[in-house]
């Protein structure tokens, strides 16, 4: 089998789109499964509740990790940049 470097550099980038958007998505999961639960246990079937918790779960997690992530994304798109120019 052929070693491509595109697809070592489409593996690098859905790694990167997986560290990326994996935490806010596992949190916003976490909290939609607590809210579920506790809609369930006082009959409050209230839609808006879960968004905006979630919301504000991810716009937090964006605030504290942003750095994270631009370093990151920068990182992959140097390393691009590197493959690029040979």
């Amino acid at each position: 089998m052929v070693d491509l470097p595109v697809v070592d550099v489409f593996r690098d980038a859905i790694g990167v789109v997986i560290r990326l958007a994996a935490p806010m998505l596992l949190l916003s999961m976490v909290v939609g499964v607590i809210v579920a639960i506790l809609q369930a246990v006082t009959q409050i079937h209230e839609q808006t509740i879960s968004f905006i918790l979630k919301l504000i779960v991810v716009v937090l997690f964006l605030v504290i990790g942003g750095s994270w992530m631009m370093s990151t994304l920068q990182e992959f798109a140097l390393g691009l940049f590197e493959l690029m120019k040979g």
